[in-house]
């Protein structure tokens, strides 16, 4: 028995999911300019790290001599401990003013807080050249301001740029004040989604402003604070502008930090591929402090 043309089922052409293709279509150039400017030099600069590559000319594979002269390097730990010490000082001092700034900035007693906010935001503008040329004006050591208001006040100048210590206090704090502005906005936005009735139920319980703020607050904020530690502990590893402009890693070579290391390495010595694994092994560092993190981020989420 033939059956009827009603009976026999038509399914419609097949036909691409747009919204399959249109994110493709979107990513696709994301993904080429990864490629290339990503992953292709990283490729490249692994491959130099085994080699004795000058920048010009022809080179030789010499296996993990890089990495062994590396970790011979005094000056190579020097560098990575003055880079340690600058994350270790940089982080808590940014954390604690951003933070500081977004609790009175959502405070309902808070006056002006859209003028205070465009106010701090404006140093994360500026580009950390400029930063460092602003700073270097205020403590320099025979010009700065800083030193000017000491002297008229009676006191003697203080060695802002001679003294180790002091200068890489300077770029802390320099540091911190620039990148305040966008820290302390992730905070605002965290802060705000933290549900009012948290704070109500606690003020009928009696707890004060600061009880409210370490037992409401700090846990409900905990992923903002964690992305913030993330990004200024890598943005620290990796700072170089902010040094060369205010004191050029100095006094002498005593501020280097590990950017500026690779860069003399690498471009005014010549040495390309000794560079290139004083870059990887900057890389792990970095991957091992981001995964460190991650896990303990993790296990508090956990709790």
């Amino acid at each position: 028995m033939t059956k009827r043309a009603s009976d026999v089922s038509v399914s419609p052409p097949r036909r691409r999911n747009k919204y399959v293709v249109a994110p493709l279509v979107l990513i696709a150039a994301n993904v080429v300019l990864f490629a290339l400017f990503f992953v292709w030099p990283a490729v490249i600069g692994l491959v130099y790290s085994f080699t004795n590559y000058t920048g010009v000319g022809a080179f030789q594979f010499i296996g993990l001599d890089n990495y062994h002269n590396l970790f011979g390097d005094s000056t190579f730990y020097d560098a990575l401990t003055r880079t340690l010490l600058y994350a270790v000082l940089f982080v808590p001092l940014n954390f604690a003013l951003s933070l500081l700034a977004a609790n009175l900035l959502v405070s309902k007693h808070a006056k002006g807080a859209s003028v205070a906010r465009v106010l701090f935001f404006i140093p994360w503008l500026l580009s950390p050249i400029v930063v460092g040329v602003l700073w270097r004006w205020l403590f320099g050591e025979n010009f700065g301001l800083v030193n000017y208001v000491i002297e008229k006040l009676g006191g003697s100048a203080v060695p802002w740029q001679s003294n180790a210590d002091l200068s890489l206090i300077v770029v802390v704090v320099a540091a911190s004040w620039a990148w305040t502005g966008f820290s302390m906005l992730l905070f605002i936005a965290a802060i705000k989604n933290v549900p009012v009735s948290y704070y109500e139920a606690a003020s009928l319980d009696g707890a004060g402003p600061w009880r409210q703020f370490i037992s409401i607050t700090l846990p409900s904020i905990a992923p903002t604070s964690f992305i913030v530690i993330l990004l200024n502990t890598i943005n620290a590893m990796k700072e170089y502008p902010l040094f060369v402009a205010l004191n050029n890693g100095g006094p002498g070579t005593s501020n280097n930090l590990m950017v500026q290391y690779i860069y003399e390495t690498g471009f005014k010595r010549g040495q390309i591929g000794y560079a290139s694994a004083a870059s990887f092994v900057l890389m792990l560092i970095l991957m091992a402090v981001a995964i460190i993190q991650l896990i303990v981020n993790r296990r508090v989420e956990n709790r």
